[in-house]
């Protein structure tokens, strides 16, 4: 089972992305890369900030990339950031990302209205994510 956040869940999350027919129709007309940042939590595991990326071009997950530099991920066209605990509030569905973007739990750099036009794609990316069998590095370290 793939530990969150590392390299195999990202590669396991960006082959459901690509599995999910539901998010590939959600997202056929979404265009652009998203940068997600989660921030650091020492005392859950999360010892450094830690950037990932996702190449998203119309329903399809053309690429990822794990452990990323600030420099590299800020040129992303959406940025998505929080501590690691509301990215596992996240992915277990505990926490709507779209709400939780207007309320400042989730911080995005980025288009907002682009993201309000594409609410199902950004509900199916959390479906998928929830999808994966996921050890959360907290819940390991006890």
């Amino acid at each position: 089972m793939p530990l969150f956040p590392s390299k195999e869940w990202l590669d396991a999350y960006a082959e459901g992305i690509n599995g999910s027919t539901d998010y590939r129709d959600a997202a056929a007309t979404w265009e652009g890369d998203m940068a997600y940042v989660f921030e650091p939590e020492p005392d859950k595991g999360v010892p450094e900030e830690i950037w990932v990326w996702l190449d998203l071009w119309h329903g399809d997950c053309r690429g990822v990339k794990y452990d990323l530099s600030p420099e590299e991920g800020g040129k992303s066209k959406f940025i998505i950031r929080a501590p690691y605990s509301r990215w596992k509030e996240v992915i277990k569905k505990e926490l709507d990302p779209v709400k939780a973007m207007m309320q400042g739990k989730l911080k995005l750099k980025g288009d907002l209205p682009t993201i309000l036009r594409h609410v199902k794609a950004a509900t199916e990316l959390v479906n998928v994510a929830a999808s994966v069998p996921t050890e959360f590095v907290d819940e390991t370290a006890r």
